[in-house]
């Protein structure tokens, strides 16, 4: 879904377009400065916009701005937040990485080189908790909690399908059709769930549980994988840190299967490794699968259409900071892959690579 919006997002010409970035912390007492440090971005924003372009021009953009700080609950930041808003658009992403600094950007696209490789770093997914007190879903990323899903699904309240008659609440079989009942309509529920969000979910909950969830679900698939649930630790970090071990083992095997992909390119000949020719290639739409290492960043100047030239100094004018992420971008939207790894297999092979369609 993010990778959804990086699309539209990049598509989107408007002058102005504002970008907002700052690094943000996801505990109790750091995170309660985060909203002090995003109004005051947000003012700063407001004053150079007006001074800029004038308030009658861009007044659904000031309009939407203003609203932002209410909008961050900062009790689920993660480690950086970015804002992108136009008189046509407003979104707002959580990355589980930090920026290299706060910054406002105020052009006629968005600055999103700081979210390229976020998002391709970090895995987004759902995560339901069915308990005694009922059933809860809350959207993730990585090992953090992004929010508590709260809306016509969910949160479901404690199973309402329970005896009362004194004479069945020792019929286990009755019992156990009437937990069925309960966990097939919360089915139903993470089934509307993944069809607005393509994310798969993870389960805690007991043993038997995720065993009669599976029996009663209309989308088995939609299931990543299951954790018992820990009822001592039901904080949003904890229930994270447990479902990201299912998921990061997903991801590992993902990583590994496109190393192995890349290293059958590179006996094919199929693989480039220069940066400038990945560049052009990635520009021409020949990139097939893009595979980086996540420390990997490198600042650039052009020197023409598909040419430049390596420099330390990011913060010179006219300089790309990363060429990884625009090499990356022109990957994806051109209909390539792109993966990020920290695994060691990459090692020898080189911090950027690309296999080539042709």
């Amino acid at each position: 879904m993010q990778k959804d919006k990086l699309e539209k997002l990049t598509a989107e010409k408007s002058n102005p377009c504002l970008t907002i970035s700052l690094n943000t912390h996801t505990t109790y007492p750091d995170n309660a400065q985060d909203a002090i440090s995003l109004k005051k971005l947000c003012e700063e924003a407001e004053e150079r916009l007006i001074r800029e372009f004038g308030k009658r021009p861009i007044a659904q953009l000031l309009d939407k701005l203003q609203l932002i700080p209410s909008e961050i609950n900062e009790n689920y930041n993660l480690d950086s937040l970015h804002i992108f808003i136009s008189n046509s658009t407003l979104e707002i992403f959580k990355s589980t990485w930090p920026t290299k600094d706060d910054r406002i950007f105020i052009s006629d696209s968005f600055a999103l080189s700081p979210i390229i490789k976020s998002i391709h770093r970090s895995v987004d997914y759902l995560i339901l908790v069915v308990s005694q007190s009922g059933a809860k879903m809350f959207e993730a990323t990585n090992d953090a909690v992004v929010s508590e899903i709260q809306n016509d699904y969910f949160p479901f309240a404690e199973n309402p399908h329970f005896n009362t008659e004194p004479e069945k609440i020792s019929d286990s079989k009755s019992t156990d059709n009437m937990v069925r009942e309960f966990l097939n309509k919360v089915d139903k529920a993470t089934v509307k769930m993944f069809n607005q969000t393509n994310l798969q979910c993870v389960v805690l909950s007991t043993d038997g549980n995720y065993s009669r969830l599976l029996q009663v679900a209309d989308k088995p698939d939609i299931y990543a994988g299951h954790a018992n649930i820990d009822y001592n630790n039901q904080a949003g970090h904890q229930i994270a840190e447990q479902a990201w071990e299912i998921i990061k083992e997903k991801q590992i095997k993902r990583e590994k299967t496109a190393i192995d992909e890349i290293k059958e390119a590179i006996g094919y000949n199929k693989a480039i490794t220069g940066l400038s020719e990945i560049y052009k290639a990635a520009k021409e739409g020949r990139g097939e699968l893009l595979l980086v290492q996540n420390d990997s960043s490198q600042a650039v100047k052009m020197t023409g259409d598909t040419t430049f030239e390596l420099v330390d100094d990011s913060t010179q004018p006219g300089v790309i900071d990363d060429i990884t992420s625009e090499i990356a971008m022109e990957v994806i939207t051109k209909k390539g892959r792109v993966v990020f790894t920290d695994l060691n297999e990459l090692t020898g092979l080189g911090d950027v690579i690309l296999k080539t369609r042709y």
